[in-house]
């Protein structure tokens, strides 16, 4: 019951300050509502971001590692163009690793490129012509709207048929069922068996919205898959409980002894797997966390001040009523709680008004600029708790003066 009467009184206290003293409140909590806005709207915008990267991310498969040319991030002891002189990777290759590994669940070859594709009279420019090996969908998820994968016999044989994107649909064929008809890439008509499902923008380039993907055995009559710079790349999916650091070790040996590299030489291959990225944007993000935090902390430095000094003067205030309260048998305690519960009440005002003005921000700027915006919980009970503490630590020594007051002084206050 102590408890709930002292919230009641110290909630009206505070009330009545901020109605009273209009002005100087709304001055006072700017300092914190700017310090909030500018720490958590900077990591608003940046988790919003990370999630949106970690889930392309994941869309390449954590139990995937994929042999490359290049490594998804350089290494300061290998110069560029010792990269340059790698061979890409083959579809030979991928067929030794499919007959030799045991570690490996399946494994997929692509390259791509960009090519126009035309349709009666019409033409989609740059489009991304996907070539791929029959066991691709087995390590990448591939969202079918419409249609099917390629059979074995289509594949196997370089048939032309092809899995069309949904804008290369919308642009060339709105108005129509893509399925059977056909489309001309290379010169050559080819069929339309399959639609990928929509899936919009992605960090990675992975869309598949304006993939044309085709058996990689059609697609070798026209892309020169022994050219060193096509970006191909052979992806392996591991079995359940197979670690990646086990399959890493068996793909190994596996390149090594089909490109003949003799004991002591340098691999002329990257294995990456997408862990490698997630390590990369955790200290980025780690950077501009720690620059928010910063940024934000000069405001909530002034606001803190700010909160301090409405503090002292509503202390100095108040003087008389404090003296009568510890004349009626009011403890010292009772007034410290009284003021740090009305300084931190102040400074979590101040706060949420910055929550929300960062929430009504997200939903202007995830509308007008089609980004996915949020403020997640996370991020509320920081700025929340940020607050509290800013109000707790402004607000202990003016608490701690009015305790220390003496009665009789206190009621001869002529404030």
């Amino acid at each position: 019951m102590l408890f709930l009467r002292l919230f009641r009184e110290s909630y009206l206290f505070a009330l009545r300050a901020l109605v009273v003293n209009k002005v100087r409140t709304f001055l006072s909590l700017l300092g914190i509502t700017i310090g909030i806005f500018s720490v958590i709207s900077v990591l608003t915008v940046f988790d919003s971001i990370e999630y949106t990267l970690r889930k392309d991310i994941e869309s390449l498969g954590s139990n995937v590692l994929f042999i490359q040319k290049w490594p998804f991030i350089g290494s300061p002891d290998m110069p560029w163009w010792e990269y340059m002189k790698r061979p890409e990777t083959r579809v030979q290759e991928m067929e030794e690793i499919q007959k030799r590994s045991s570690l490996s669940d399946a494994a997929g070859y692509y390259v791509g490129v960009n090519k126009n594709v035309k349709f009666q009279g019409l033409t989609y420019e740059n489009a991304t012509i996907v070539a791929v090996s029959q066991d691709y969908d087995k390590v990448d998820a591939i969202n079918i709207a419409q249609g099917r994968f390629f059979t074995a016999a289509e594949s196997q044989g370089g048939r032309p048929v092809c899995i069309i994107g949904d804008e290369i649909c919308q642009k060339l064929m709105p108005n129509r069922d893509a399925l059977g008809q056909q489309v001309v890439v290379f010169g050559r008509k080819v069929e339309i068996i399959g639609k990928f499902k929509k899936t919009g923008n992605n960090t990675f380039g992975r869309s598949n919205d304006e993939w044309l993907m085709m058996p990689v055995n059609f697609g070798r009559n026209f892309i020169d898959l022994d050219n060193d710079d096509i970006g191909s790349a052979i992806m392996v999916r591991g079995k359940k409980n197979v670690s990646n650091d086990e399959l890493r070790d068996e793909l190994t040996g596996i390149m090594r002894s089909v490109r003949k590299l003799k004991p002591g030489a340098k691999n002329n291959f990257e294995i990456n797997e997408t862990s490698v990225i997630n390590n990369a944007f955790d200290s980025v993000f780690g950077v501009i966390s720690l620059v928010g935090w910063v940024v934000g902390g000069f405001s909530l430095l002034v606001g803190g001040f700010g909160i301090a000094n409405i503090m002292f003067v509503s202390v100095k205030e108040r003087t008389v009523q404090i003296g009568i309260q510890k004349s009626l048998g009011a403890r010292n305690s009772f007034i410290l709680q009284q003021f740090l519960f009305e300084a931190i009440f102040l400074s979590l005002l101040g706060g949420g008004l910055g929550l929300l003005i960062i929430y009504i921000g997200t939903i202007i700027a995830s509308n007008l600029a089609g980004m996915d915006l949020f403020l997640n919980t996370k991020n509320i009970i920081v700025g929340l708790s940020v607050s509290g503490f800013i109000g707790l630590v402004s607000g202990l020594f003016p608490a701690w003066s009015a305790s220390r007051l003496d009665p009789v002084e206190a009621m001869r206050s002529t404030f």
